[in-house]
Order: structure tokens, then C-alpha cells, then sequence
């Protein structure tokens, strides 16, 4: 209790006890509030994280020993005890999610259960003979960093090979990014309204990854909110970022003109309130160093609306990155009204006709993807009533 000091009183270890209590809890909160409804679309991000917020808190305190008392060596374990408790947060929820991911017969319980129960009891007898052999300061260490290396290099193998069946925005990109491509109809470069050859679609010819696939393909660690082209596992573009489920002060702000880039806020919103009149959501994009999107939804949004919304941004983003709208200082020139939104309008309409985007959602269910879950917003989303 004294952390190495022989001389500290009971008082003061008790202190030490109560802060780091308290950071640790304080950190809790402020992090549920922070990520929490990011923690079941990124379970397989947060469940990894957990392990690596869990082995740092466990490192410090190991070398809390060696830092001077004070003040330096209750930061240190005050910084233990508060990624251990962001370890908790993000660990539960995502191993929550995970294991119902696994229970497909309603075993959650006993499934869980039997796993720890097994696993802690193999553990406890390895542990007691490994410490029984390692004495000395230089052994202690280089066990310590074996095993913790062995720890979170088994994680991510488990972590990699999880295949999530629902369809948050990374996975999103990949799907939707895939199959785009491969729709012989799509031409990004002379898409318009007054298309003169009627739609030749053939879903035999679309390319529709299964979770098994895309999950091969996507990274534990992905930038939230990025749009990224990727139709294949060698191609990889970023086209842009984007947030879905905004507020209308955030949509309009987005929009707001900067240094002559932008447009007038309510022109554009008058024009995307007919250009969405039939939809359950609208976007918005703007250039400020890179394409940013904003999608607002309606109240009457469901899961195949989120995720309409989201390749409709993914694909217009894929647009607006291959027009000649960047000089070679990187700067956005001729970037007027017109060119975004008929960017938007474009892309809408391919996706509605023939009701293409319809029947790209019957061929991912086809797949196995689970599309009655909203794993899209990962913050708290708000919905936009207007007249």
C-alpha cells in the first residue's frame, strides 16, 4: 500500500487508493459519454483497444517502483488507474457485442461463462508457475513485455477474424466501393440526366463481397468518418470524409461561404430540399482542404436509408475527387453551386433508376449481411423536421 515508501501511513495510501478511484471513474464517465455509441459499430476497434489500454495501465504501474515519490509517481498510477477503467468501458460494451455476434442460438450466457471460467483457470495455474521461477528484475521484465506482446498479437489475430455481419462505415465503404465499380452502368465521367442509351444492368455482372471477404480487406484501426474507394484490396483512395446524423446548425455551417470557396447556405438548402424532397435524408458537401459531406436525416430514416445515404456520399465524393476542380497549389477553383449539386443530383438519380439501389440492398442480403442494424452513427445522430 505504501508503493514502495516503508514510511507512508495508512493515510496517505488511503488517499492514494481514493484518487486514483476517482480519476478512474471520472475517466469512465467522460469516455461513455465521449464514444459510447461508437462502441457496438466498432467493437472490433474498441475490443483491441481495450487490450492495449489494459497492458500500458499495467506496464505503468509495474514501473511505478522506480518513479521518485511524489507527485510524478501518483500521476503515473493515477494514468494506470484511469486507462484501466477506459479499459472496462470499451472492453465491456465491445465484448458484449462481440459475443452476441457469436451466440446465434441465444447461448450468450452459458457461452460466455464457460469461456472465462475455462480461461481463468488455466491461467491461474501457468501464472503460479511462472512466477514460482522468475525472481530476478531483468527475468520479471523480459517476461513481462514476452507475454504482453503475445497477448495483444493473439487479440488482433482474434480481432482480424471476427466477421461482423452488419455494416458500419468502413465496411460500408468497401461493399458499396466494390460494387459500384463493378456496375458496368456507372460512368463517373458522363453521368447526367440526358443519358440517350437506356440502363443495361445485369447483377450477375455486380461484385458483392460477403462478410467472410470483407473481412479480410478492412483495418482495426480506421479514421472515423473517411470515404475510401476501395475496390479491390490493392486499391485504396481516400475521396473525402463525411458525418451523418448532423444537427442543421452543423449542416449549414459546413456550407457556410469561406474565402470565396463556397456558395450562399440558403440557395443551397432551398435547392437540396427539391433534390431530396423524396428521400429520407440530404447531403451536402464542401471543399476545405478535402471533400467534406454532411448528411442530415429525416425522422422517417431507417437502416436502408442510413446506408443509401452513405453510398450516395461515397459515390459523390468518388465524383467530385475526379473532377479537374484542384489547381496544383491544391486550392478548389470553379467550385460554384452547380458543380456540387449536379454532382448530387447525379449520383441520386443513378441510384434511383430502376430502383438500382433497391436491388443492390437484395444482393447484399443475399450475401449474408445483416442490414436491420444501424451501425452508421457513431455519435449520437439528431433528426431534422422541416416543412
Amino acid at each position: 500500500m505504501g508503493v514502495g515508501n516503508a514510511s507512508a501511513s495508512p493515510t496517505s495510501a488511503l488517499l492514494l487508493h481514493i484518487l486514483q478511484d476517482s480519476s478512474g471513474r471520472l475517466a469512465t464517465i467522460l469516455f461513455a459519454h465521449r464514444v459510447g455509441t461508437a462502441l457496438e459499430p466498432e467493437c472490433k476497434m474498441y475490443r483491441l483497444a481495450a487490450d492495449v489500454f489494459n497492458d500500458i495501465a499495467m506496464i505503468l504501474d509495474c514501473l511505478s517502483p522506480l518513479i521518485p515519490s511524489g507527485v510524478c509517481r501518483v500521476t503515473i498510477l493515477s494514468t494506470a488507474g484511469v486507462l484501466r477503467a477506459l479499459c472496462g468501458v470499451a472492453g465491456g460494451s465491445s465484448k458484449a457485442s462481440l459475443s452476441a455476434h457469436f451466440s446465434r442460438w441465444g447461448n450468450l450466457a452459458e457461452k460466455d461463462s464457460s469461456q472465462e471460467t475455462i480461461i481463468s483457470l488455466v491461467g491461474m495455474l501457468v501464472g503460479s508457475y511462472v512466477v514460482s521461477r522468475i525472481t530476478s528484475f531483468t527475468a520479471t521484465w523480459t517476461a513481462l513485455i514476452i507475454l504482453l506482446t503475445l497477448h495483444l498479437s493473439m487479440n488482433y489475430i482474434a480481432v482480424r477474424s471476427v466477421q461482423m455481419t452488419s455494416l458500419n462505415r468502413q465496411r460500408a465503404n468497401i461493399v458499396f466501393s466494390t460494387l459500384l465499380d463493378s456496375d458496368s452502368d456507372l460512368d463517373l465521367g458522363n453521368l447526367d440526366k440526358h443519358r440517350k442509351e437506356p440502363l443495361q444492368t445485369d447483377p450477375a455482372t455486380w461484385i458483392v463481397l460477403t462478410p467472410a471477404e470483407v473481412s479480410k480487406r478492412e483495418r482495426i484501426f480506421e479514421r472515423d468518418g473517411t470515404l475510401n474507394w476501395t475496390p479491390s484490396p490493392l486499391q485504396r483512395q481516400i475521396v473525402g470524409i463525411c458525418r451523418i446524423g448532423v444537427s442543421l446548425p452543423s449542416f449549414l455551417t459546413g456550407a457556410t461561404p469561406s474565402k470565396g470557396r463556397s456558395i450562399r447556405t440558403t440557395a443551397q438548402l432551398s435547392k437540396l430540399v427539391k433534390i431530396f424532397a423524396s428521400e429520407s435524408y440530404m447531403l451536402s458537401f464542401s471543399y476545405r482542404g478535402a471533400w467534406q459531406g454532411r448528411i442530415i436525416l429525416k425522422p422517417d430514416c431507417n437502416v436502408e436509408s442510413q446506408l443509401k445515404a452513405w453510398a450516395h456520399a461515397l459515390l459523390t465524393a468518388r465524383m467530385l475527387s475526379l473532377s479537374p476542380l484542384l489547381d496544383t497549389k491544391g486550392e478548389a477553383i470553379g467550385l460554384g453551386m452547380k458543380v456540387v449539386l449536379d454532382a448530387i443530383s447525379q449520383t441520386l438519380e443513378f441510384l434511383n433508376e430502376d430502383d438500382r439501389f433497391g436491388r443492390y440492398i437484395v444482393e447484399l442480403r443475399g450475401k449474408g449481411w445483416d442490414l436491420g442494424i444501424a451501425a452508421l452513427e457513431t455519435k449520437s445522430g439528431r433528426r431534422v423536421t422541416w416543412k
